[in-house]
């Protein structure tokens, strides 16, 4: 597994080593032992959800906090996204910036994104299933969340506006600065 540092850190691209033959292809999505030596703790994951989406689906920008923050494992089983995390980490170097990733059925890449990050994703192929691992249960009290498309983000989701699907708590959610202000 090759693992790449993001410009925010404790986030890593995470690329499996793939073998493929006539068959098809064989690749381990997930070493405890591995993503330990990558991360220097070992996380314990407890939930697993996934999710199936079309086209122009652009979901987020979510979080969990208090003692119900999560980290993830996201990566995508069919089609392809462009995954995004926001770190709003208090006192982080790099807080209120981004990072986006193409993670696909093909690339087969997956996103860690530690605790203390907004977290998003937009389907760019006809449909997406993406699936991914949480530290910690979801609790609906501890949800918190910015509208995707802040202008002070400026995220490119790569879905043109006038084809977003976006939900209407989405769409409802609160500003980047409102966020960062309470």
């Amino acid at each position: 597994m090759k693992a790449t540092q993001t410009k925010l850190e404790g986030c890593f691209i995470l690329e499996p080593t793939v073998f493929e033959d006539e068959r098809g292809y064989f690749f381990e999505s997930y070493n405890e032992v591995k993503i330990e030596q990558i991360l220097g703790y070992k996380p314990t994951f407890v939930q697993d959800n996934q999710s199936n989406s079309a086209y122009g689906v652009v979901r987020g920008l979510h979080m969990q906090t208090g003692e119900y923050a999560q980290a993830k494992l996201v990566r995508v089983v069919e089609g392809t996204v462009i995954d995004v995390a926001v770190d709003v980490r208090h006192n982080s170097p790099t807080y209120g910036q981004s990072i986006t990733v193409e993670l696909s059925a093909d690339n087969k890449r997956q996103l860690f994104i530690p605790r203390g990050f907004l977290h998003g994703f937009s389907v760019i192929s006809e449909k997406a299933t993406f699936f991914y691992k949480c530290d910690n249960v979801y609790n609906k009290a501890s949800e918190d969340g910015v509208y995707p498309l802040d202008e002070t983000l400026n995220i490119d989701w790569l879905v043109p506006k006038e084809k977003m699907i976006i939900s209407e708590k989405d769409q409802e959610a609160q500003s980047f600065e409102m966020f960062t202000n309470k």
